[in-house]
């Protein structure tokens, strides 16, 4: 494993060594991106260093006890294993987290072959609400933090700038949301928080 790495040009090296480190903070990298400038989705860079270098990638991290996958259906590159700790989010963006997931499943059952995801944060809003996660309205400066830290993990792109979100702001969802959960745990931690807002209004 070393030696593969000792083998490497200096700057695939560098390369190597930084999409280790993103993906293991991350525990995910998209094959595309959405850039502004042109509208439409790019390859990512990360992606393509890590897939040259994917069984290097595998042994190193199978060392620690996590897996290495890759899913060319969602076009993602992700980590498992019960040995990932992965920083934990504020309260709204989790919630938020959750809600892109069941809007992503849900639009992706419809389809009938790979789409683009993509929802409003009125949307969002409004099925936090149907199930009882939001305390209240939250304030623009909040929503903005929850929108500015899933956008810096890559779960979602905001099309609109973030200073001027409004219910009609439309943001794509990326696949990456299937990585950071599945299905059986969103309905899971659905009725959890839910059981948390009936506890707090009963007290």
């Amino acid at each position: 494993m070393i030696e593969y790495y000792e083998q490497l040009m200096n700057e695939e090296q560098e390369e190597l060594t930084e999409v280790i480190k993103l993906l293991y903070r991350q525990t995910f990298l998209l094959e595309r991106k959405y850039e502004k400038k042109t509208g439409r989705f790019i390859l990512n860079r990360d992606f393509r260093v890590a897939d040259r270098h994917l069984e290097f990638l595998k042994a190193y991290f199978a060392v620690a006890g996590i897996t290495v996958r890759e899913s060319s259906h969602m076009g993602l590159i992700y980590l498992q294993g019960e040995n990932l700790l992965g920083e934990k989010l504020p309260r709204l963006a989790t919630v938020y987290t959750l809600i892109l997931k069941l809007i992503y499943d849900e639009q992706m059952a419809l389809a009938s072959t790979s789409i683009q995801v993509y929802t409003s944060l009125g949307e969002m809003n409004a099925r936090a609400g149907e199930f009882g996660l939001l305390r209240g309205t939250p304030s623009p400066t909040e929503i903005r933090r929850a929108i500015t830290l899933l956008k810096r993990y890559q779960i979602l792109e905001p099309l609109d700038l973030l200073d001027a979100l409004d219910g009609d702001s439309r943001m794509i969802i990326y696949p990456s949301v299937n990585a950071v959960l599945l299905g059986d745990d969103v309905r899971e931690l659905l009725r959890t928080f839910s059981d948390e807002e009936e506890d707090e209004r009963i007290e």
